[in-house]
């Protein structure tokens, strides 16, 4: 257990990390994240041949670990997008709401309702709230924040079956694969309507995609599928609440975004962090 909640905060370290690179990298969210999940499937594919994992399952499985997969994808698009059209500040911030999704779905999905978890969500619903009412700058990158969220909590709750039955990496190749096939069908519609100053990166972005898809998608997911092997999917993004943590003390150091929000941003923050903070103390309880 001590192993598994080792390997699920370096995944939210990593995670950190996400927001900055969608920051750095010029191209827009959605060839933005086709690269990450294409790169990410490369390196799932040697990575799999070095350790001799076996890639022999059904083709049904192999659709519907890669179904899931699109789950991510899509959250990814969301959550870059929120970021270009915000900030890193607001667009980890908002994925603070996938502990809330995860409450509501999961009831749905499980059907049973834990209400300190559906408590502890509405405090972090309430600092979103508080940033989205007296900060009108963002509210369109905060809109797309909490569409993001709400598709990464949908991953989870889906995922937490498959890390049951299959290797952590295997699933990983899938599912990238399934993104990178998925997201390409739909990406000439998308650049329709959203055109891109370019299609190919440079080799700047180039360097810095590889490094997300190794370390940030890669490295991250990997820990995260081990994680919840052990770990509820609720506690697993609860703690990844943390993540804004990281990624807003790198945006105000390196992108200077300590200029950009007001102290509605702080208020909202506050509460936001209060809710880790309470279901931290709680799990302690609990266990005592």
């Amino acid at each position: 257990m001590k192993k598994s909640y080792l390997l699920l905060h370096v995944a939210v370290i990593l995670a950190g990390f996400t927001g900055v690179f969608g920051k750095l990298i010029s191209l827009n969210e959605g060839l933005l994240v086709w690269y990450r999940v294409f790169f990410s499937s490369i390196w799932l594919f040697f990575i799999l041949k070095l350790f001799n994992v076996s890639t022999d399952i059904g083709r049904s499985e192999k659709v519907d670990v890669a179904k899931v997969g699109l789950f991510i994808t899509i959250h990814w698009v969301f959550f870059y997008a929120s970021i270009k059209y915000s900030n890193i500040s607001i667009g980890v911030v908002c994925y603070c709401l996938t502990s809330f999704f995860t409450a509501v779905f999961g009831g749905f999905i499980k059907k049973r309702f834990v209400v300190s978890e559906l408590l502890l969500s509405l405090l972090t619903l309430v600092g979103i709230g508080l940033i989205f009412h007296f900060d009108a700058t963002y509210q369109t990158g905060i809109i797309l924040g909490v569409i993001s969220s709400a598709f990464a909590a949908l991953y989870t709750l889906y995922n937490e079956r498959l890390v049951q039955r299959y290797d952590s990496r295997l699933i990983n190749y899938y599912q990238m694969i399934g993104g990178t096939i998925g997201l390409g069908i739909l990406l000439p519609a998308y650049l329709y309507l959203f055109p891109a100053a370019s299609l190919i990166p440079g080799l700047k972005d180039t360097v810095y995609l590889l490094l997300l898809s190794l370390f940030c998608t890669v490295g991250l997911y990997i820990l995260f599928a081990e994680s919840l092997k052990k770990i509820p999917a609720f506690t697993v993004n609860l703690s990844f609440n943390l993540e804004p943590i990281y990624a807003i003390i790198m945006a105000f150091v390196f992108f200077g975004e300590s200029k950009t929000v007001n102290v509605s941003f702080y208020v909202g923050l506050f509460f936001v962090m209060a809710s880790v903070g309470l279901q931290s103390l709680l799990s302690v309880r609990k266990k005592a």
